[in-house]
This record gives C-alpha cells, structure tokens and sequence, in this order.
C-alpha cells in the first residue's frame, strides 16, 4: 500500500536522433547545417527589420515635407499680416514695398553669411 508511485512514461514524439554513436564528420555537417540555418534566419530578421525602419522613415519624411509646406505658407501669411499692419497707417503700396525690401536686406544678410561660412569651411 505505501509503496513508490508507479512511473509514468511520455511517449516521444518526432524522429529521435542518434547522439551517442554518431560520427564526428556527421556530428561536424550537422552543426554546420544548424549554424547556416541560424545564421540564414538572423538575416530575414535583420531584413524584416530593416523595412520596418524603412517605413517608419518615410512615414517621418513625409510628416516632416508636409510640415515644411505648411510652415512656408505661415511665413508667407506672417508677412502679408506685416504688410497689412503697415497699410493701417500707409497707403498699401509703400507698406508692400516696405515689406519687400525688408525682404531683400534679410536675403542678402544671409546670403553673405552664407559665402563667409563656405569660405572658413573651405580654408580649413
């Protein structure tokens, strides 16, 4: 009555492998044939994700053009609002014309900035 409990037994399922008297070229193919498997699906990972990157990239570069468009739009609207501001006091046409040259002095500010900053660039 107070014996061991009996034993159980789980069936194998799958072909078993022979690991005891298995000859060392054949132990030597089979870890090369595991370290190529390993190896090939390490690089799909690698490749899946790669294009998940990808896609998030080009999800961020066109969120980043569409910002890009729509802060030119602001700048032009930010000026028309200037040149209206100028109009309240002046005849429109001076307060266009005031706008526009401001325009020009801030374009050619930094156009010159621009050639300074190639040619320290460009001595060094």
């Amino acid at each position: 009555m107070g014996g061991a409990p009996p034993r159980r037994r789980f069936a194998v399922t799958g072909a078993r492998r022979k690991t005891r008297h298995m000859p060392i070229s054949e132990a030597a193919r089979n870890v090369a044939e595991h370290a190529t498997a390993v190896a090939k699906l390490e690089l799909e990972l690698k490749a899946v994700e790669l294009k998940k990157k990808a896609a998030s990239f080009a999800v961020g570069i066109g969120l980043g053009v569409g910002a890009a468009v729509l802060a030119v739009f602001m700048v032009a609207f930010a000026l028309a609002t200037i040149a209206a501001a100028f109009a309240t006091f002046l005849s429109w046409w001076l307060a266009l014309l005031i706008v526009t040259a401001l325009l020009l002095f801030l374009c050619g500010l930094l156009g010159l900035l621009a050639v300074r900053a190639f040619k320290k660039a460009s001595a060094s």
